[in-house]
């Protein structure tokens, strides 16, 4: 998924622009619609079809250390993973095992191993780090340091949907 803005850019490796916290904002966008959205509705099946799509090819480039980079197709460029994208992929893959949209076998082991990924992300004081800054495109330097508020609001939607795995 990449809008208006990253048309026809590409990243060092050649590839298109597939920004992690954006297609996870996506992903994450898409469970609040279907959690509202009647299940008699005639546009539902269109939302939740989007919905399989992104979260099935985001679990293909989910990263060995459980987490996305911030660029999708370029992770090599983006070493340090990025917690704001990979906080919204867990809560949306968390929350379509949890509402038996996603088969939970082929999607337990990607929310556990991202979930893992998540917390080495954690420091001491519970500042979330690697959270890549405000920007259209994941072409700005970030850190360890780095923080936004939005990268510990989407860790805690995960959380609040790892929670419920385990009951």
């Amino acid at each position: 998924m990449i809008d208006a803005k990253g048309e026809g850019k590409h990243e060092a490796n050649g590839k298109k622009v597939f920004w992690s916290r954006g297609n996870g904002w996506v992903a994450a966008g898409l469970v609040r619609v279907l959690k509202e959205l009647p299940k008699d509705r005639p546009s539902r099946d269109f939302y939740l079809q989007q919905y399989k799509e992104i979260l099935a090819r985001a679990a293909e480039l989910q990263q060995p250390d459980g987490l996305w980079r911030a660029s999708m197709l370029d992770p090599a460029a983006y070493p340090g993973g990025e917690s704001s994208g990979t906080g919204f992929f867990t809560y949306a893959i968390a929350w379509g095992i949890n509402n038996k949209i996603l088969d939970r076998k082929k999607y337990l082991p990607v929310v556990k191993k991202a979930w893992d990924g998540l917390n080495t992300l954690l420091h001491p004081d519970g500042m979330v780090g690697w959270t890549q800054p405000t920007g259209f495109d994941p072409r700005r330097n970030f850190t360890a340091d780095s923080w936004e508020v939005y990268g510990a609001g989407a860790y805690l939607l995960a959380a609040s949907e790892i929670i419920k795995l385990r009951s």
